[in-house]
């Protein structure tokens, strides 16, 4: 009986890896700039504006939380 075995280790080499890693820290940040501008400008309307959305002014925080995260 013979065997064949062909799984195959995934390397990736240092120029993949940090390619990896500044790739990650683009998209993060850019998340985080979303979550800061959605809370400035929710922050700044009033609580009849916000009303008007359908949003609490204790909802602000996950509201950006949710446009940072694409939900």
């Amino acid at each position: 009986m013979a065997y064949a075995n062909t799984s195959r280790a995934a390397s990736f080499g240092l120029r993949d890896r940090i390619a990896a890693m500044v790739r990650a820290w683009n998209e993060g940040a850019a998340r985080r700039r979303v979550y800061r501008q959605t809370l400035d400008e929710l922050s700044e309307l009033s609580d009849r504006d916000l009303a008007d959305l359908g949003i609490h002014r204790s909802m602000i925080n996950r509201v950006a939380l949710q446009a940072a995260n694409g939900k």
